[in-house]
């Protein structure tokens, strides 16, 4: 039996029986259209309606939610149109992702709901960031981010939490234990006695309530929520159970019986209904059974509409450029400025400076970027400047910083991660990959994120510390990923980038940090950053590079030329988007072509500008297109060794090969 101290209006308890019984009576109905073959995929959260339901009723409107699989309640009460989010459930063309994704694999900043991705306690990290911003704002308010028993395996929630213990975040993580991921038992999942054990460890509150009485989850909403406000970020186990599959395929054959007989008897909904006949507010079968009616029947209309809504029709145009960037931000050169001599790193510097300066929209986050001013000294002085509110050291989370720079970016700022090193960013992918990069094909505004990665090799620093993973992320539409070679370049490529309201992953060369020199402006512009520089004009060899490789290139070709060999050179600049304009005007130009590059030859950014330019320029190459690439090992670390490895020592060759073709 679920008790209250409260007392609750007869109208009060027929609002909270009706938002518990809408998204049962609307999962009971998918149900029967699963089976019929209208909808491919039904995730169940039967069962444990009095968490999502709970939780949306007690917070307010203005606090984001973050959901997961079992959260229909949360849409629901959130008063999420029925109409557009059955459309969305049946991959219809009105559904909030138009048939772009599944499910609730969705959110609406309208409503302050943050969807899931597939990737278990991905968001919980973005909640983290959601809620910086409102602490940032003042703006009194909380994110609320669920997940599973299974996801508390997952490194992001472990970071998550972390990260809210640290900053004293506004946020409320919510545990849905239900006993089970998938088949395996929690026994099989984690050694500890309860999950809220856990919330010690990362000076969280922990509160552990029976999540199927709806009462308890609303005090304990209610408690965390002052909690939270006051620096204080809970974390809520709520127990509860599965009645139904993971997904209805799984079935549930792997439960013992006695343990579903056990939890049908805990039902919510039954629960709340012997409540109120306790209460004397209703006392027959049948008066729930009109409310059921009642209920039914207000979702009627827009679940036959939007079963008979139209399905998406495929445009390759509209794919592409949804799934693609917005337009970068416009040039806007001063031509009145002081100039002065700097190296690369004072560039990448002067670049952030001048746009922390600018707008206080900007939050610098990062290891070490704070009084220690970053490992290579990009940041020295920031936080004497703009303080530490806005020049942030975190701990050693990639994949969590990453996922709060999401949340931040959705509440309007313009977060900058520094990477400490390249290397490293492999452990923030998943965040990079399936978070931010599908975020607007999906269903988010634009995410303005500027993610700067120190990468490269020649510092004699070993196989961890100096390699070239800009390669890794050409593939994924939605992410632009930009290297300079160029002093000026990394001052005004690194500008534009933090005003672009696209992501951004900008890899500056740590060789190039403080080898070499240029005079520049003292104010950083708007410039062009998707098109490729002919950085020296030839006529007999075109070689295609970008970073540290354009200095390689410009080296050798002053060589060569005294043998009366006319190279020219071209810098990418960008490799997504990449300028193929640019490059065949010079195939077509030189008519022989050497792509050079830092990363090992297989699958690096060269193949597909090799590729491209033999589907599209194939007619105006007058010989075999060749690479020049590192060795097909990891970078070792001694400096005979490294410079062995490096394409620069296969240049000459490679170059000959071309010239005697």
């Amino acid at each position: 039996m679920i008790q209250t101290d409260k007392k609750i209006s007869k109208s009060e308890a027929e609002k909270i029986y009706k938002s518990l019984l809408l998204p049962r009576l609307i999962e009971e109905r998918m149900l029967k259209l699963l089976r019929q073959n209208k909808i491919s995929k039904w995730f169940s959260g039967i069962g444990q309606e009095a968490i999502s339901v709970g939780t949306a009723l007690t917070i307010e409107p203005n606090d984001y939610i973050l959901p997961m699989h079992r959260n229909l309640g949360i849409f629901t009460t959130r008063g999420v149109p029925l109409y557009k989010l059955f459309c969305q459930l049946f991959g219809k063309a009105n559904g909030f992702t138009g048939g772009r994704d599944r499910s609730f694999h969705f959110g609406s900043t309208d409503h302050k709901i943050f969807g899931m991705i597939s990737h278990l306690a991905a968001t919980m990290p973005v909640a983290d960031g959601i809620a910086l911003a409102q602490k940032l704002k003042g703006s009194g308010q909380v994110a609320v981010s669920f997940c599973g028993d299974g996801a508390t395996s997952e490194g992001d929630f472990h970071e998550a939490l972390n990260l809210a213990g640290v900053w004293k975040l506004p946020v409320i993580f919510i545990i849905e234990n239900n006993g089970y991921g998938l088949s395996t038992p929690v026994s099989e999942q984690y050694a500890c006695e309860n999950l809220i054990d856990r919330a010690d460890g990362y000076g969280l509150k922990g509160i552990q309530i029976d999540g199927n009485d709806y009462f308890a989850v609303q005090n304990a909403v209610q408690e965390a929520r002052k909690s939270a406000l006051n620096g204080a970020p809970v974390l809520i186990e709520a127990v509860t159970f599965r009645m139904r599959g993971h997904e209805e395929a799984s079935g549930t054959f792997y439960v013992p019986d006695e343990e579903l007989e056990e939890w049908q008897e805990k039902d919510p909904i039954l629960r709340f209904e012997n409540w109120l006949k306790d209460q004397g507010y209703y006392d027959t079968k049948e008066s729930f059974d009109e409310f059921k009616f009642e209920i039914n029947k207000s979702f009627e209309t827009d679940l036959k509409n939007a079963l008979k809504a139209d399905e998406p029709v495929f445009n390759e145009s509209t794919e592409i450029k949804r799934a693609g960037l917005s337009h970068q931000p416009q040039s806007d050169i001063s031509k009145n400025s002081k100039s002065s001599e700097k190296r690369f790193i004072d560039c990448i510097q002067l670049a952030q400076k001048q746009a922390l300066s600018e707008d206080e929209s900007f939050i610098l986050m990062g290891q070490d970027v704070a009084e220690y001013g970053g490992v290579f000294k990009v940041s020295e002085g920031f936080v004497e400047e703009f303080g530490k509110e806005r020049i942030r050291n975190t701990p050693i989370i990639e994949s969590g910083v990453i996922g709060a720079a999401i949340g931040l970016s959705i509440e309007g700022f313009k977060p900058i991660v520094e990477i400490q090193f390249a290397d490293f960013i492999s452990c923030g992918f998943n965040q990079i990959v399936n978070n931010i990069s599908k975020s607007r094909y999906r269903w988010t505004p634009d995410l303005n994120i500027t993610i700067r990665a120190p990468h490269g090799g020649g510092v004699g620093a070993g196989p961890f510390h100096s390699q070239s993973p800009e390669g890794w992320f050409m593939q994924h539409p939605g992410l632009r990923v930009l290297v300079p070679s160029s002093v000026e370049d990394a001052q005004n490529m690194l500008y534009t980038a933090l005003y672009d309201p696209n992501p951004v992953l900008f890899f500056e060369h740590k060789r190039l940090y403080r080898s070499i020199r240029s005079i520049t402006s003292d104010k950083c512009n708007i410039i062009d950053i998707e098109t490729a520089n002919t950085v020296r004009e030839g006529t007999d060899i075109s070689i295609i590079t970008y970073g540290l490789g354009v200095l390689w290139a410009l080296e050798i070709a002053d060589e060569y030329a005294e043998k009366s060999v006319n190279i020219e050179i071209l810098d990418l600049r960008s490799l997504a988007p990449i300028d193929w304009k640019t490059v065949l005007q010079s195939v077509q130009k030189t008519g022989k072509v050497l792509l050079l590059q830092e990363p090992s030859e297989i699958l690096g950014p060269m193949s597909e500008i090799s590729s491209g330019i033999m589907e599209k320029g194939f007619e105006y190459l007058d010989a075999p297109v060749m690479r020049c690439s590192s060795l097909q090992t990891p970078i070792p670390f001694n400096k005979n060794m490294e410079e062995g490895y490096l394409a620069k020592a296969r240049l000459k060759e490679k170059l000959d090969q071309l010239i005697l073709y």
